[in-house]
């Protein structure tokens, strides 16, 4: 089941990255070129780049073209789930406890990532558990051949042609051998799961050996995992999130991820930590987030919070992340909200957003999953028939749009 739920993760999160880098684009479009005329072509460029022939030869054998791997860029799903079902499913009691013990095992080095780039090892550990399960779960494709079909793929070519560029650049550089690039079916590699452009930009050589291996070395994983968040814009010594109580009554259009506050004026609407302690007057402005409205799990979130979303556009994943951080610090585990919370099927869910289009609330592709623009569209058609705007969507304001 692991592994299922891992492979799943691992489509998910590479959709999500490349949706931060380019924008999609039609999956209708078709290829009419010969492959080999195209890979002919794209190996005079990466020697116009400085691919030395060497790696070029130690690489041919993969530059090939896999049709499945194109399928399956082309049909993949990642089925609508709650926020609870995702985060039960990843920020499992298994992953908690064996991240708690990485932290105690890989001590030194996580202190030294603090200390050079200001990360906490939970943030790393978080990470390296839902990408990977600490590397039993980097995926078993062939890494080039992969990028090398999405690249010939006219749906996202100039993406995937560069990370095909910077997968030989790692071999020219001598981090891994070709045959050693062994990842995701979407080119991802190591551990915590990088494109090639990061692997190549952000890697570091932590362990000494003259190599930057990111599939093996728990030093190199650590290391780079945290440079790379540092990279991202990690505050030191800023929180990224705390799950909170709410009272029953709030402005509840200011629970949303564009809107901060500072902590005085959440107190002031009655916002507490989850145990009922007042917030600490010294925090950061925060959001507060409500992954399931007004009823469920409640979040305030710092500025820390927009680096998740820069590692994956996913809110339930950057949430998922975030709180798998705090449990593994020593935060209890979130409350479940007040009694079971409604959940709209996927049909719904499409024909809510097809009617809050038709309606006046743009919510984009009606794709069943409750993204950052259906969650808008939720929250603005709620203010305009005077419902608690939570972004939060029920039967009842489905019945609504129908009228």
């Amino acid at each position: 089941m692991r592994r299922n739920i891992g492979t799943a993760l691992f489509a998910f999160a590479t959709l999500m990255m490349c949706a931060t880098a380019v924008a999609q684009t039609t999956t209708a479009c078709k290829n009419t070129g010969d492959f080999n005329r195209w890979l002919d072509g794209f190996k005079r460029e990466a020697a116009a780049q400085g691919i030395t022939a060497r790696t070029m030869a130690a690489a041919a054998p993969y530059l090939t073209l896999d049709q499945n791997i194109i399928w399956t860029d082309r049909g993949q799903k990642f089925f609508a789930q709650s926020f609870l079902e995702f985060s039960d499913k990843l920020a499992s009691r298994g992953r908690l406890q064996n991240g708690i013990a990485q932290v105690a095992k890989h001590k030194a080095l996580f202190a030294r990532a603090e200390k050079d780039f200001g990360v906490p090892a939970a943030v790393i550990t978080a990470f390296w558990a839902l990408e990977s399960d600490f590397g039993s779960g980097m995926g078993n494709k062939p890494v080039l051949r992969s990028l090398a079909s999405l690249a010939y793929d006219c749906r996202r070519s100039e993406l995937f042609r560069a990370e095909l560029l910077a997968a030989l650049k790692i071999i020219d550089r001598g981090d891994l051998e070709a045959a050693e690039m062994i990842g995701s079916w979407a080119g991802e590699l190591g551990q915590t799961q990088f494109l090639p452009t990061h692997y190549f930009n952000h890697a570091l050589d932590w362990d000494g050996d003259g190599k930057r291996n990111l599939l093996k070395s728990p030093a190199d994983v650590i290391g780079s995992t945290a440079a790379f968040i540092k990279s991202l814009g990690w505050a030191p010594g800023v929180p990224w999130l705390q799950e909170v109580r709410v009272p029953a009554a709030l402005p509840w259009e200011q629970a949303d991820l564009a809107i901060q506050h500072p902590a005085g004026q959440w107190t002031k609407w009655g916002v507490t930590l989850a145990d009922g302690r007042p917030l600490p007057a010294d925090s950061p402005p925060a959001s507060l987030v409500l992954m399931m409205g007004r009823s469920g799990p409640a979040f305030l979130v710092h500025p820390n919070f927009q680096i998740y979303l820069k590692w994956n556009q996913s809110l339930t994943y950057a949430v998922t992340a975030a709180y798998l951080a705090t449990r593994i610090t020593g935060a209890p585990a979130m409350n479940r909200g007040k009694g079971p919370i409604p959940v709209l099927a996927a049909t719904q869910m499409i024909e809510l957003q097809s009617l809050l289009t038709r309606r006046g609330f743009p919510a984009g592709e009606p794709d069943g999953k409750l993204g950052a623009g259906t969650r808008a569209a939720v929250k603005a058609a709620q203010v305009k028939f005077g419902m608690a705007a939570d972004s939060y969507p029920t039967a009842e304001l489905l019945d609504r749009l129908r009228r």
